[in-house]
């Protein structure tokens, strides 16, 4: 008792008197320093029997094989999602309660748990201390340093038991078995409309609100989520850690190194349940989905357009603006699209990766390949709502529907006249500019 009394003290004085002989790092219990030790000597005693896999403690053994069971004895009351394991349970009640009681002293953003704003400190201090002997990459926490090293080792312990696809990370398996259950429990109160994740929701939620807490202090662009704002340093810093094995193409995201790995694997997992199409990106079935919906949720002010998605309407004002904040480093040419720069780069390295397996052409794109293979098949997948014409391309669709329409968006800034193509918009400013084409 009289021991119990005296860690609980120097746990609530901040006391940490067993150091670390190796590291340095401190501990109240000597039983802390055994379990930390283990990290040096790579000591793992728990075994499961399943599949192999070892843990330095018996309490992580014990939640692992709740993977194999699927053990889920925490439930929520208010939408029913259930979890594994009890802390994890407590973490998820504050979605719903909508508390952050803990809140950085430097910035003032707040968080669910201390785990969370012990990593976010981080930032602040620029602290790095788990690195990678293979490749020199550096990071703040040991899971994403353990989660980069399967990149090495090729390992990745989670297996669909649906479409045997695996990932090394269980929370990764957990957010791909949601695409065969249809799963969305993070719904907007302001809207109703539901996410398979809550980083969606929270982005999401920026339509409604504004919110982009997360400022770049080199370009000023703000964004909703650390993530995406992680992201977005690394295109200041010119890192690109992800790379594929396949064509040695290099990526800022690793669910862009994986979106890519699909142009190589053929695979396309995320298929519609109305035409049975298939694609390699939700965000693909997503927007395809609105055809059979007809639903165009966000509209334009200044011409009364709409868009699916609110990202669309976005990049549609500039067509009013004339903003086009993608400039080529090459010739100089701007680009109201990031994607539009990106293919136009490629234009001066001269790669075109895609190749046509029937007639040998190659592309710059690969949605620019997916449309040329229709001419081969004949295969006419977007259909006229208004005249059951069929069309292989989506842009084809929508240039024909302003032909029942009327629609036409590209104004002449010189005179004022209207065209429902760009293109044709462009053959007309010629007239006023003397360019020849």
């Amino acid at each position: 008792m009289h021991s119990s009394r005296k860690i609980h003290k120097m746990v609530r004085t901040g006391k940490k008197p067993f150091p670390c002989t190796q590291c340095g790092k401190s501990f109240t219990h000597p039983s802390n320093l055994n379990d930390h030790m283990m990290v040096h000597t790579g000591e793992r005693p728990f075994t499961c029997t399943q599949c192999g896999k070892s843990f330095r403690q018996l309490i992580h053994l014990n939640k692992h094989l709740m993977i194999h069971s699927g053990e889920k004895p925490f439930t929520c009351t208010q939408c029913g999602k259930s979890f594994r394991i009890l802390a994890s349970f407590k973490i998820h009640m504050l979605i719903h309660t909508g508390e952050k009681p803990f809140t950085c002293t430097q910035c003032g953003i707040s968080f669910r748990h201390l785990s969370s704003l012990k990593i976010h400190m981080l930032i602040h201090t620029g602290e790095k201390p788990f690195t990678c002997t293979q490749c020199g990459k550096s990071f703040r926490e040991s899971s994403s340093f353990k989660i980069h090293m399967m990149i090495h080792t090729g390992e990745k312990p989670y297996t669909c038991s649906h479409c045997s696809k695996s990932f090394r990370q269980s929370s990764n398996l957990y957010k791909h078995m949601m695409i065969h259950t249809g799963e969305k429990p993070f719904t907007c109160t302001h809207c109703s409309k539901s996410f398979r994740q809550l980083l969606h929701l929270n982005q999401h939620l920026v339509v409604h609100t504004g919110e982009k807490p997360f400022t770049c202090t080199q370009c000023g662009k703000s964004f909703t989520d650390p993530s995406s704002f992680k992201s977005h340093m690394r295109i200041h810093a010119g890192e690109k850690p992800f790379t594929c094995t396949h064509c040695g193409k290099s990526f800022i995201q690793s669910s862009n190194l994986n979106r890519h790995m699909r142009i190589h694997t053929g695979e396309k997992p995320f298929a519609c349940t109305q035409c049975g199409q298939s694609f390699r990106q939700a965000a693909h079935l997503n927007q395809h989905m609105l055809i059979h919906t007809g639903e165009k949720p966000h509209k334009c002010d200044q011409c009364s357009k709409t868009f699916g998605r609110s990202s669309l309407l976005k990049i549609h004002l500039r067509v009013h603006t004339k903003e086009k904040p993608y400039s080529c480093s090459v010739c100089g040419r701007s680009f109201a699209r990031q994607s539009n720069l990106s293919q136009h780069q490629k234009i001066h390295t001269g790669v075109r990766e895609h190749v046509c397996l029937e007639c040998g052409k190659t592309f710059i794109t690969a949605r620019q390949l997916e449309s040329h293979i229709r001419i081969h098949t004949g295969e006419k997948t977007h259909k006229c709502p208004h005249c059951d014409k069929t069309f292989n391309g989506l842009g084809n669709l929508k240039a024909h529907e302003r032909t029942h329409t009327g629609e036409k968006p590209y104004k002449c800034s010189h005179c004022g006249k209207r065209f429902s193509l760009l293109g044709n918009l462009k053959k007309h400013e010629r007239i006023h500019t003397g360019e020849k084409p």
